[in-house]
Order: structure tokens, then C-alpha cells, then sequence
């Protein structure tokens, strides 16, 4: 049985493009991009002993101790841009019936495979399964840093123009739905909220960066933040 669902791109998917709310940051985000990243992939993705300083840890370091966790299994997504006047990021939200991490917004993206030839490569197969976005509407910009998470991995995420006239096809078995949320949201640091929780009687800090009805938070806000910090840093 087919388990997809076509979704066409375009603002309708849940996209504000009211000019008038959008930062000044957003205007230059590709050229920006572009300039600040590259697709060199850094030794801290399956080497652990590179340190590496994004996260989970990025608010504790201290936190890692005392869970005892270690991030050894590389990974990728992909961060899709979509290039408009005012851009758009895609996001998913996963299914219900996942074993890890139902239900939440997630980027496109995997562990990377042995028939993978790099994360690049990564991201674009888990892109194309997950939604169906086809690798011809793509054009990486760059890597942001090597990002680890309590689940064990170490992800790479790969900046990306998307063209606005893609289209998806969803995979129902892992994916519930696709969006785009306006970059200058995204980007606009005021939004990005800073809160805690008990994680396994150890208190955690992480991003959150609630959008409508989505909540965007844990590993996916704190990749953005780093998106932000990279792009629009000093």
C-alpha cells in the first residue's frame, strides 16, 4: 500500500509572508550563509575525540557527566531554506507510531548509512524517503557545527537553498506533516526561549521556539539557534 501524501509548496503550507513582520536579517540570509559556512565536514562528526560544543550540552556541560551519555553514532539533516521574498524553513512533524521522538518537529534527516558517500548525501536520501523532496530543488550552502544529542548522536546539519517550486510527498509511515515556518520567526532572537525540564532526575536546559500550533523545541530549536548565531553572529 502507497503510504504517501502529496503536499504542494507555497505559503498556504503554513508560511507568513506579511512583509511588514519580517526582520532585516532575512534579506541577506542566503549571501550570509554562503559567506559564513562551508561544506568542508568537520573531524567532530565521527571522531570523538574532537571537541565539539553544541548540543544538548550547550547550556550544561556539566549535565553530561552526570547522565553518563555519549554521542557516538553520526548523523545529518537537512535545514531547507526556501528561498522567497520572505524565506521559509521546512519542518516535519513525525508520526505518533514512532519508537523515538513521536509526534515532535524534527528536520528531514537520519543516521548516516555506509551507502551514504557523506552526510551531504545523508540528508538528501532521508530528505527525499521522508517528504519526497527531490535532490534537483536543492543547493547546499554549508555545515553548521557537529550537534549532539542524549539519544547518542552526533548530527551534522547542511544548510540548504530550496527552490520555491518544489513539491513533497510524504511518507505516512514517518511523517505526519511538512511546513514552513517563516525564517524571519526563526531568526528573530527574542523568540527563542529558554527553558528546563527533569530529564531522568537531571535537570535539563534546552531552546524552545513555539510557532501557531507547533512547538518547536529540543534538538531541532537548538539547531536553529546555532543556524542563527552562525549566520547572524558577530
Amino acid at each position: 500500500m502507497d503510504q504517501t501524501t502529496e503536499r504542494k509548496s507555497g505559503p498556504e503550507a503554513g508560511l507568513d509572508t506579511d512583509p511588514a513582520r519580517e526582520p532585516a536579517v532575512t534579506h541577506e540570509f542566503f549571501g550570509r550563509a554562503r559567506a559564513r559556512l562551508t561544506l568542508e565536514v568537520p573531524a567532530g562528526l565521527t571522531d570523538p575525540s574532537v571537541p565539539v560544543t553544541r548540543g544538548d550540552l550547550d547550556l550544561d556541560p556539566a549535565v553530561w557527566e552526570r547522565a553518563g551519555v555519549a554521542a557516538t553514532r553520526p548523523a545529518a539533516v537537512l535545514v531547507p531554506v526556501v528561498d522567497r521574498p520572505q524565506p521559509g524553513v521546512i519542518l516535519t512533524m513525525r508520526t505518533t507510531e514512532l519508537s523515538r521522538h513521536a509526534g515532535q518537529i524534527a528536520f528531514p534527516g537520519g543516521k548516516i548509512d555506509t551507502v551514504d558517500t557523506g552526510p551531504l548525501a545523508a540528508a538528501l536520501r532521508e530528505a527525499r524517503e521522508e517528504i519526497g523532496l527531490d535532490a534537483r530543488f536543492v543547493a547546499p550552502l554549508g555545515y553548521l557545527d557537529v550537534y549532539l544529542t542524549f539519544s547518542g548522536f552526533r548530527i551534522l546539519p547542511v544548510v540548504a537553498r530550496i527552490d520555491p517550486g518544489y513539491a513533497l510527498k510524504l511518507n505516512a509511515a514517518e511523517v505526519a506533516d511538512a511546513f514552513e515556518v517563516p525564517l524571519a520567526f526563526l531568526m528573530a532572537a527574542e523568540n527563542h526561549q529558554r527553558l528546563s525540564r527533569d530529564w531522568k532526575g537531571i535537570r535539563r536546559e534546552y531552546y524552545a521556539m513555539p510557532y501557531r500550533e507547533h512547538y518547536i523545541w529540543g534538538v531541532t530549536a537548538g539547531i536553529l539557534r546555532n543556524l542563527y548565531e552562525r549566520v547572524y553572529g558577530a
